[in-house]
C-alpha cells in the first residue's frame, strides 16, 4: 500500500473505537506501513494527520514494537504536530513509550530508546506543559516527564515548578493528575 492509498484509507477513520481498531489491526498485520502512517501523521497542517495519530495510538496501545524501528523519525517530528486532535495521540504514545521503558516488565523499548529519543520526548512534553495545550496532552506529558525524569535528575524539579505554578489556574482533570504526580515527586 502506498502512502497515498493509506491516506485514502485514513479518510475513512472516525472517532469510533471500531474504525481505529480496524486500521490498527491492518497496520499490525502490515508493519511495513508504519513509515507511511508516520509520513501522514507529520503532514501537520492536514486534518488527516489526526486520523493517522489515532490509528498509531491504537497500534501502540496494542503493541509498541512496530514503532520501535522508527523511533528516530517519530521523535524528530513530534514537536511539529500542532492540531489538537493529533497532539493528544502523540502525547499518549510518548506516555506509552515512557511507561514501557521504565516498567518492571521486559520490553524491547528498553533497548531501542536512545538518549536522543528520550531528550526529544522530554523536550516535547515540557512544551505540552508550558504551551496552551488541551488537558489530555498535559496529563500524558506530565506522566511521561515523571517516568523519564527518574533517569534525568533535572526533570523532576522543573516538572514540580510547572505543576505548582499552573495548579490553581488549570482544570479539575489537570489538578487530579498533577496531585498524583506531585505526591510521587515527594517520595
Amino acid at each position: 500500500m502506498t502512502t497515498s492509498q493509506l491516506y485514502e484509507e485514513l479518510n475513512k477513520v472516525d472517532h469510533s473505537k471500531e474504525k481505529r481498531l480496524h486500521y490498527a489491526l491492518l497496520i499490525l498485520d502490515n508493519p511495513e506501513l508504519v513509515p507511511q502512517l508516520l509520513e501522514v501523521l507529520f503532514v501537520v497542517d492536514d486534518k488527516i494527520s489526526s486520523k493517522a495519530g489515532w490509528v498509531l495510538e491504537a497500534v501502540c496501545r496494542l503493541n509498541l514494537e512496530p514503532l520501535l524501528p522508527y523511533l528516530s523519525l517519530f521523535t524528530e517530528n513530534i514537536h511539529k504536530v500542532h492540531i489538537d486532535s493529533a497532539v493528544r495521540p502523540v502525547a499518549k504514545i510518548c506516555e506509552l513509550i515512557a511507561l514501557s521503558y521504565t516498567g518492571k516488565e521486559p520490553h524491547a523499548v528498553k533497548t531501542s530508546l536512545t538518549a536522543t529519543h528520550k531528550e526529544r520526548i522530554i523536550e516535547t512534553c515540557f512544551d505540552y506543559m508550558i504551551n496552551d495545550e488541551k488537558v489530555a496532552a498535559k496529563a500524558y506529558g506530565m506522566t511521561t516527564l515523571f517516568m523519564l525524569g527518574k533517569e534525568y535528575d533535572w526533570v523532576h524539579p522543573e516538572l514540580k515548578i510547572i505543576l505548582d505554578r499552573d495548579f490553581a489556574s488549570q482544570s479539575a482533570a489537570f489538578k487530579a493528575r498533577a496531585r498524583h504526580i506531585l505526591k510521587k515527586l515527594k517520595h
